[in-house]
């Protein structure tokens, strides 16, 4: 038996007006999320995120991998740190760091999806200036990095950037014990980077320039058992995003680098397909992660997040369905993480549709896949749950 879950990171929202009302996974033209609806083995919604942990991606795919945020859940920078192999000592908190622009306030918490080779050039040239003996800044993808401090207090509070957009930066700056340290980065940051030629080239060409670091999902290193001691099956992970890489690290999963994946509207999701498949030629369980459907999302983007999921279902889903009928049985699972509205621009933790397919079966559900579709099915009140529905697995009727 052979195991793929494919995750559209943000994929779900709430009724827009200009839908008439539906949502855009409803309005989506999207074949073959449909067909595994209506074929579903099991389907419904499931609560990812957890009451007093924030709703984001790093809570939220912990969870749809199948470990219980509440024992499990230290912070998203380490998750980021394993992702890019920086080890961590125990006295060691992660954030993550990313680059923005701003002025009075947050304008823009990409910094205009900045590209990862001038993005790597600014972080390496803050460590240059900013770094000592126990602070160091590292480079990752785009406009996501990531900040180490040793011997950091645990009571700092940060806000993600991308919840507080429009927003005046000082009203937003990390609060607590030790936020003194890293509200003086913040600032020395922005005085560095304001000259710095990357920059004034950016602001040349008309683009939005890396102005400010922006530290946040701050934590220590994890403990957390092997996916294969859990449920006794070798995986890997496929995504763009250091955290969902990281998550795969922490998980014991094979993390497969794919080129052309971005973690934007441009990823290449056939070269995913590909990977995911060849993945599953050696290996029992794949987790597919794309987050252009959230980026869409905290842009407000309605078209585009359409399309994402458009092509998430095309270019990714249909090869992915049509290879594994080569493969034997298998089980394929999709959802998404959280919802991402595009009315609020942020993560929401309203429960998710899943749909959860087995070629062993021959349902008919008469069921299209979308939120208000997946109402009546089965409730996964504890998302962590979800994963060993799928693998041990169970039908609906």
């Amino acid at each position: 038996m052979k195991y793929a879950v494919i995750l559209g990171d943000g994929m779900a929202d709430y009724p827009i007006p200009e839908l008439s009302g539906k949502t855009p996974l409803a309005s989506a033209n999207k074949p073959c999320m449909d067909y595994l609806a209506d074929r579903a083995v099991t389907y419904g919604l499931v609560k990812t995120t957890i009451a007093g942990l924030p709703a984001g991606s790093d809570v939220a795919n912990l969870s749809a991998m199948g470990y219980d945020p509440r024992k499990y859940y230290t912070g998203r920078g380490p998750l980021e740190a394993a992702s890019i192999g920086i080890p961590l000592k125990p006295a060691d908190v992660a954030f993550r760091c990313n680059l923005i622009t701003a002025d009075d306030n947050v304008v823009d918490y990409s910094a205009g999806h900045i590209t990862t080779q001038e993005a790597s050039e600014l972080m390496r040239y803050l460590d240059s200036k900013l770094g000592t003996t126990d602070t160091r800044f590292y480079p990752g993808i785009s406009y996501r990095h990531l900040l180490v401090i040793e011997n950091c207090p645990d009571g700092i509070v940060c806000t993600a950037p991308h919840d507080v957009v429009g927003q005046p930066v000082q009203d937003n700056l990390p609060k607590g014990e030790g936020s003194e340290k890293i509200i003086g980065l913040i600032e020395a940051s922005r005085d560095l980077l304001a000259s710095h030629p990357i920059n004034k080239k950016r602001i040349a060409e008309g683009k939005r320039p890396a102005n400010s670091i922006w530290p946040w999902g701050q934590g220590r290193k994890p403990s957390m058992p092997t996916f294969r001691d859990r449920y006794g099956l070798d995986g890997a992970v496929i995504s763009a995003v250091d955290l969902i890489k990281g998550l795969g690290v922490f998980a014991g999963l094979e993390v497969i680098n794919v080129p052309g994946a971005t973690g934007y509207l441009d990823t290449d999701y056939g070269a995913k397909a590909v990977h995911a498949l060849k993945a599953l030629e050696n290996k029992d369980f794949v987790f597919v992660h794309v987050e252009a459907p959230d980026e869409m999302s905290h842009e407000g983007r309605l078209k585009d997040k359409i399309r994402a999921i458009e092509d998430l279902d095309g270019k990714l889903i249909r090869p992915i369905l049509e290879g594994l009928k080569s493969k034997g049985d298998f089980r394929l699972m999709v959802l998404p993480d959280h919802p991402t509205p595009l009315a609020t621009k942020t993560h929401a933790y309203d429960p998710v549709p899943y749909i959860i397919y087995d070629s062993r079966y021959n349902n008919t559900n008469n069921k299209r896949y979308d939120e208000e579709s997946m109402k009546n099915g089965r409730y996964i009140a504890d998302g962590h749950e979800l994963m060993g529905l799928f693998i041990h697995g169970d039908s609906q009727g």
